[in-house]
Order: structure tokens, then sequence, then C-alpha cells
């Protein structure tokens, strides 16, 4: 039986599905699963993600930082 996904996780993998699908990789995923990806491709989604998460987590101390 799998696990529940956190807020987090769910999170994550929402923004894995937006990122395949703009480099247009749904169409390949939803066919062969994620093993069906170069890694090359699995690559640049999860380097994508890492530069999205490093701008949420910098736009967030700067919020933090004007209600100071």
């Amino acid at each position: 039986m799998k696990k529940e996904l956190t807020p987090e996780q769910k999170a994550d993998l929402r923004m894995k599905y937006e990122i395949a699908e703009e480099l247009g990789l749904l169409d390949k995923i939803t066919e062969n699963g994620w093993k069906g990806l170069t890694s090359r491709e699995s690559g640049r989604i999860g380097g994508i993600m890492g530069k999205r998460k490093r701008a949420q987590m910098q736009e967030g101390k700067n919020e933090k930082k004007a209600d100071e």
C-alpha cells in the first residue's frame, strides 16, 4: 500500500509534471511512464525543478525580510 503524499511532495509532483509539459515530454511520460525518459530529459526536469525551488526559497526569504 502506498503512503499518502505530504503537501510538499504533492507540490513537487505537480511542479514535475508542469515542467515535463513545458518541455514537451508529457505525452512520452503518459505513454511510457517516467522510466521512458532518457537521463538527459530526466536531468533537465530535475535541474529546472531545483532552480525553481531555489527561486521560491529566495522569494520567501525576501518576503520575510520585508515583513520585519
